[in-house]
């Protein structure tokens, strides 16, 4: 059995009853499961439709995520989380790096990367080397004005936690991040690249070893092992090329608003709905989300 799920940008909810009913009976789905009005709805599948990607297509273009999984183990007891354009709005480096007034120029680097046309530890260090010299009373102030949670994050930790879940949050970025944005979110652990600094400045090094993408695989073996439970229990999120590995080895992979090249290696893309999408994709209704 299989569940498809069609849900919207919670700010702009659009969903209705005759549509989602007309999706239902052109592949003869079981009963419609509203799990927020007008912006998430579910129902049964006997098997994956021949057409779901080009069904998914047509949803795109009306602003809806079209996602088919399993029913079976859904819902999952770990969160394993990118932070930096996933549970933040915003690239951190590239906020140093603008203040740095070397912003545009490092920009392009991060987008190449996070595309995978770049290897990532070398663009890491590429990037880092243009930070030389910045004060790192700099990183306090771009965190206080430049970085900002992304949409339904709030929830979905404290909703997975609320349920007994572990949050993992393991960013190619920096501690100096990581730390704040994993206290403000309720996260479990944090893990992120450590920007060295002397005398008060930023030296241009990033401490090795450089997490990237396997990092990212090593702590999804490591705590699905320490909570003992199966790696099929864990829902991973992040948009970069160095999220991929974990996004396939995780029970579900979430590509939410993802770089192009890393959405089409995923078969469940969000690009509409924000990150209560990865609540609604469990089953979970927005009337049993976690107050925060």
């Amino acid at each position: 059995m299989y569940i498809a799920t069609l849900l919207t940008n919670p700010e702009q909810p659009h969903l209705t009853e005759a549509t989602v009913a007309a999706q239902r009976d052109a592949w003869q789905g079981g009963d419609i499961v509203w799990l927020a009005p007008g912006e998430a709805a579910e129902f049964t599948l006997p098997e994956v439709p021949d057409d779901r990607w080009p069904a998914w297509e047509a949803w795109q273009r009306k602003g809806v995520d079209l996602v088919i999984q399993p029913a079976q183990g859904r819902r999952k007891t770990m969160l394993l989380a990118d932070m930096d354009s996933t549970m933040i709005g915003q690239e951190c480096i590239d906020e140093l790096a603008d203040e740095a007034g070397v912003g545009p120029h490092v920009a392009g680097i991060t987008a190449r990367a996070m595309n995978g046309e770049l290897d990532f530890e070398e663009a890491l260090e590429a990037r880092v080397s243009l930070l030389r010299g910045l004060d790192e009373s700099v990183i306090a102030r771009v965190l206080e004005t430049r970085i900002t949670l992304a949409p339904g994050g709030p929830e979905l930790v404290a909703t997975m936690r609320a349920m007994g879940g572990y949050a993992v949050l393991v960013s190619g970025g920096f501690t100096a991040f990581t730390h704040h944005v994993g206290r403000l979110l309720g996260f479990d652990e944090t893990h992120a690249n450590v920007l060295l600094i002397e005398d008060g400045r930023l030296t241009g090094e990033v401490a090795h070893p450089i997490l990237g993408r396997a990092a990212k695989i090593n702590a999804l073996e490591r705590v699905t092992k320490h909570l003992d439970i199966p790696e099929a229990d864990v829902i991973a999120v992040g948009d970069g090329a160095n999220d991929l590995g974990m996004l396939e080895r995780a029970g579900t992979g979430v590509a939410l608003h993802a770089k192009p090249t890393v959405a089409a290696q995923c078969d469940v893309r969000i690009n509409h709905g924000d990150l209560t999408a990865l609540l609604f994709l469990q089953g979970y209704g927005r009337d049993e989300f976690a107050r925060t």
